[in-house]
């Protein structure tokens, strides 16, 4: 071929590759919710070739108009009604990143209106409302994923999976943590909401619900029973009317016999040593630290560390893309509704084992995964 000719059909190639990437029918998509989380996520569709912001919803006029000029490129319908938004006919998904409370009924709706629904984390904080949304979602035809984005992390996942295919041999024992260097600002944006338990479920729901996520999927199993002890010790009635712990212990007894020890705390200093998050995964052969760079190290005194998974590059708005992956492609769920569900429960379970003091059981919950 001589090199006009090739040139030409590159040439041709790249416009038509051009005009493909013009014309690839966009998912019209809105994202109720357009505070510290949602504004991520909204970034995030932005970068999604196949999507479109048709809408963006909040109660707040600053976060709306915020939202509204970071989507201008797809000039979106602006409301402060959720409802207005799910009624919208063209619309195919939805992404949820209002306070906890709401996420339930929104999620619910929106499946219910035949839309795909992206929910963020935790997708209740009550019994009821997840068992309502578990119910909802397998009654619909429509993907669901829950906000448990860890579930999409290359490195973590490949950890995962060599721990179950038995590289550390049969796991015993966990003994993870997430300890903040901070509480949330308590004049804050979202002061209003997180520090009413009602609303957010408290640190544990709220926030460990993504740590807990990841030490269920590395056992394999949800836990059967926890017992713990919650209380704040530092921030007492700070800021007033605060009713929700800022420190809690807890443990986990799993049907497979694994044990599993969970603290939580927001006063843990940036320059301790060790971290403020971890996961270490003990097996009958090798424990690992999952969370940073997961090494593994042999139980044996003559065993050397090694790595037991590769950094790997990671999109950082992967869970956004296996979302429309399995929108438009029938693509892999990395975290569908009984991941989400099962998630929300056990950081309930925890929760409901500080209150009330005792042992409490996963069929005291009274949902079925």
């Amino acid at each position: 071929m001589s090199v006009n000719r090739r040139s030409f059909f590159l040439g041709t190639a790249a416009a038509a590759h051009s005009l493909y990437a013009q014309t690839e029918p966009r998912v019209p998509t809105a994202v109720i919710g357009t505070g510290n989380r949602g504004s991520y996520l909204l970034q995030g569709v932005l970068k999604q070739p196949n999507a479109k912001v048709a809408a963006v919803c909040d109660i707040k006029p600053d976060r709306l108009d915020k939202a509204a000029s970071a989507a201008a490129r797809d000039n979106p319908m602006t409301a402060t009604d959720w409802r207005k938004v799910i009624d919208l006919k063209d619309l195919e998904a939805v992404y949820i990143a209002t306070p906890p409370h709401l996420h339930s009924e929104m999620a619910i709706a929106a499946l219910q209106a035949g839309k795909h629904v992206y929910c963020e984390k935790p997708i209740g904080v009550t019994p009821a409302q997840v068992k309502a949304l578990l119910e909802a979602a397998r009654e619909s035809n429509k993907v669901f994923v829950a906000g448990q984005q860890l579930r999409s992390m290359k490195q973590l996942s490949e950890a995962v999976r060599k721990i179950h295919e038995g590289a550390i041999g049969d796991v015993i024992m966990v003994k993870a943590q997430r300890h903040a260097t901070a509480d949330l600002a308590h004049d804050g944006p979202s002061a209003d909401w997180y520090f009413d338990v009602e609303k957010s479920g408290g640190y544990l729901i709220e926030q460990s619900v993504h740590n807990l996520d990841a030490c269920n999927w590395v056992i394999g199993a949800h836990p059967i029973t926890a017992s713990g002890f919650g209380a704040t010790l530092l921030y007492q009635d700070d800021p007033p009317g605060r009713n929700i712990f800022d420190c809690g212990v807890m443990s986990f007894d799993y049907a497979n016999g694994v044990k599993m020890s969970f603290t939580q705390n927001v006063f843990h200093p940036r320059t301790m040593p060790n971290g403020n998050q971890y996961i270490y995964v003990y097996g009958k052969k090798a424990a690992v630290d999952l969370m940073q760079n997961p090494m593994l190290y042999p139980l044996s005194r003559e065993g050397a560390p090694s790595v037991l998974a590769e950094k790997q590059e990671q999109d950082p708005h992967a869970h956004i893309v296996a979302f429309y992956d399995c929108v438009t492609k029938g693509g892999k769920n990395p975290a569908d509704i009984t991941i989400g569900a099962t998630a929300a429960l056990t950081s309930i379970l925890g929760h409901e084992a500080m209150v009330k003091q005792k042992v409490i059981s996963w069929s005291d919950l009274g949902v079925s995964i």
